[in-house]
């Protein structure tokens, strides 16, 4: 068994916010595979068999316990089954990433993300891997808390699917082949618009 840990807040207030990008992948990963999401504990929990039969046995897990304390939920769901952290994927959202890039990443600091950072503290090892969903630093003016917690905009939505997509492909090929396999398919991933080529002038 694999734990893949999608960070968010639970409520309808923060469904559609930023700091949840976590819990889209891990929800768009469920609906792929038929799982049911079911409460436990601190947690809410979908069990999956990802890819070719029998499949890779993965859990779904999005802490019901807010961001700050995510560790009180998945603490001890690593616990239980007594995995070591190569057994845990994190998928968070990334502040210091531009809107539209995807990546793996083993181990580091938290990057000021408090969900990583509360995980980390229980955990007692930064050494588990994270997916890194890009959301962009703030516009100006904007306070960081205020813009995690603030909804998608309706011109990002396009690129926000297509994230989401990707990044459910992205824990499938994790948690079937590896974080090595992850990172090589993945962490080019870049859905930024790209500049229009400068028109090169006629000779006449």
């Amino acid at each position: 068994m694999n734990l893949v840990v999608g960070l968010g807040n639970p409520g309808a207030q923060y469904a559609r916010t930023r700091h949840n990008v976590g819990w889209l992948v891990v929800d768009e990963v469920a609906r792929r595979w038929g799982a049911i999401w079911r409460k436990d504990k601190d947690a809410e929990v979908a069990e999956v068999r990802v890819g070719a039969a029998p499949g890779a046995r993965v859990l779904l897990v999005k802490p019901q316990t807010f961001m700050n304390t995510s560790g009180k939920a998945v603490g001890p769901l690593v616990a239980f089954y007594k995995l070591e952290p190569d057994g845990l994927l994190v998928v968070q959202d990334d502040l210091d990433s531009p809107f539209g890039l995807l990546k793996f990443r083993l181990g580091g600091r938290h990057g000021g993300q408090n969900g990583v950072r509360d995980l980390i503290r229980v955990l007692g090892t930064e050494k588990f891997p994270r997916l890194k969903v890009g959301i962009s630093r703030p516009p100006a003016g904007w306070d960081p808390a205020d813009w995690v917690l603030s909804k998608w905009r309706e011109e990002e939505a396009g690129t926000l699917a297509e994230l989401v997509r990707l990044g459910a492909d992205a824990v499938e090929v994790w948690a079937t082949q590896g974080l090595a396999e992850g990172q090589a398919r993945f962490n080019g991933t870049d859905l930024r618009p790209k500049p229009e080529p400068e028109a090169v002038p006629s000779v006449s």
